[in-house]
């Protein structure tokens, strides 16, 4: 469970976070909707350490992030894969290499080892024989399924994931959202995913956050969303494909 409880971020006047709180469930796929420009990525940002926030707190767990002493934080973090929008790969490593990139750092496998997880992780997103090819070589959603094979590498309890299906066809993005719903349920992953993909608030969410101008402006599940009167939500539903 990851808990964010009243964070601000403001860069000069700009506010880009304002009182913001939301709970994120063990075990389930929480997504954080909303436009472009809403505070969706900053949240994510803030969650993970790489922007401090102004005042507030972020909880994982009983472990209050923000209090937390640079070793500390360093340790949460290898708790935690990402998969980022793009997918992020290292364009002058092949897909083992990529993959076994935090398995390295972590420093705790042996080379034998570190090769049986990086098969695994590559059975686990259904790619075989890839090992040798480099990002280039790859499909936009081959790209995607290593990225998450990357960030499930080291076991993570948390999952953060930034517009996944980001620039995927209808069907290949049904594929990798289908995937992440798997893993986290199998694993009891905390999965936070920051998306437009109306389909994947259908198809996976058990959890909706939806954020306007750094602020929350509604939380529930899937029914709820479907059903709610917000007026803010409800302006957002209609300028989706889905709901015109």
């Amino acid at each position: 469970m990851i808990k964010v409880d009243n964070i601000n971020k403001s860069f000069g006047d700009k506010i880009v976070l304002n009182n913001f709180s939301a709970m994120f469930g063990a075990g389930k796929i929480n997504l954080i909707i909303g436009r472009s420009g809403s505070g969706k990525t900053m949240t994510i940002k803030c969650m993970l350490g790489l922007h401090q926030v102004d005042d507030g707190n972020i909880f994982f767990g009983q472990r209050n992030f923000t209090t937390l002493s640079g070793t500390e934080k360093k340790d949460l973090r290898k708790e935690i894969g990402m998969v980022f929008q793009g997918g992020a790969l290292f364009d002058s490593m092949n897909v083992e290499e990529n993959i076994m990139f935090p398995l390295r750092m972590s420093e705790k496998m042996g080379w034998s080892e570190m090769k049986q997880r990086v098969d695994f992780c590559l059975n686990r997103v259904d790619l075989k024989n890839v090992h040798t090819l480099y990002p280039s070589e790859l499909s936009g959603g081959m790209q995607k399924r290593v990225a998450i094979a990357r960030a499930i590498s080291l076991n993570p309890k948390y999952l953060f994931c930034d517009e996944p299906n980001s620039g995927l066809d209808p069907t290949t993005a049904t594929v990798i959202d289908n995937l992440l719903k798997e893993i986290t349920y199998e694993n009891n992953i905390t999965t936070v995913i920051n998306t437009h993909d109306m389909n994947s608030v259908m198809d996976i969410a058990d959890n909706i956050v939806f954020i306007k101008d750094g602020i929350k402006k509604w939380d529930g599940n899937r029914e709820s969303f479907l059903t709610t009167q917000n007026q803010d939500l409800n302006e957002f539903k209609s300028s989706s494909k889905l709901f015109v």
